[in-house]
Formats: structure tokens, sequence, C-alpha cells
């Protein structure tokens, strides 16, 4: 009898140790360096889904697939975690961005000024994947 519970016990606890191999095998690197490392992955989503709708672009334009291109790259194909320029391009222009909505405009204290929204890129973006000149 004492031998089935610790026999049961062990595959119970395979499973488990088998289960939090698997889910931390399945996150997904992340290279945040501007937004906060704890980020959720829906809010994350969302930011990048506004950064799309406000410069008209898709996830291409600054995330590459790290590997020879793509004829159509898709967005399992990409490589969100690696560096290029236009990821570092679009970095600095959030910084901007955080930095003038904190200095110039009210916020609460207790929310991250990562996430205001006074400011934005379609503020100078207004849909184009460069700000337009006048």
């Amino acid at each position: 009898m004492h031998t089935k519970k610790l026999v049961v016990l062990s595959v119970l606890t395979a499973f488990v140790l088998l289960g939090a191999a698997t889910s931390l095998r399945q996150k997904k690197e992340r290279n945040l360096k501007v937004l906060p490392k704890d980020i959720s992955d829906p809010m994350l989503d969302s930011i990048m889904q506004t950064y799309n709708k406000a410069l008209g672009v898709t996830c291409d334009f600054c995330h590459s697939t790290g590997t020879a291109p793509l004829p159509v790259p898709t967005a399992d194909s990409l490589d969100y975690a690696l560096d290029n320029s236009m990821k570092e391009n679009a970095r600095r222009m959030m910084r901007l961005n955080i930095d003038i909505n904190k200095t110039y405009f009210y916020y609460d204290t207790a929310s991250r000024p990562e996430y205001l929204k006074v400011i934005t890129c379609k503020t100078c973006h207004q849909g184009h994947p460069f700000p337009p000149e006048d």
C-alpha cells in the first residue's frame, strides 16, 4: 500500500516537472529595453498593434526573420528578440514619446509613464512609416 502511494506521488511529480519544463520552453525570448520587463503579453501585443496602425506598417517593419529574407514574412517567422537598426530607431522614438508625455503632461505617478497616450506615434506619423514633411 505504501509503495503504491510512493509510485503515484512519483508519477504526479514527474508530470508537474514535465509541465513546468514545457511551459518554460514555450515562453518566447523577450528583448525589452524600453517597455517594462514585466509587461503582460496582451499589453505588449496591444502596444505593438497601436504602433502598426500609427505607422501603417506590419510587424516586419521593425522585426526580421534573422535569416535569409522570406518572400512574405509571417508573424510566426519573425525573431522578435533580434535587434536591428529599425528596432533601435523605434526604441529612440519610444523614449522620446515617453519623455514628452512624462515631462509636459500630467500623469498619475501610480501608473507607468510607458503607457501614457497624450502624445502618441500617430501624432507625428499620421499613419505613415516616416512622418510626412509639411
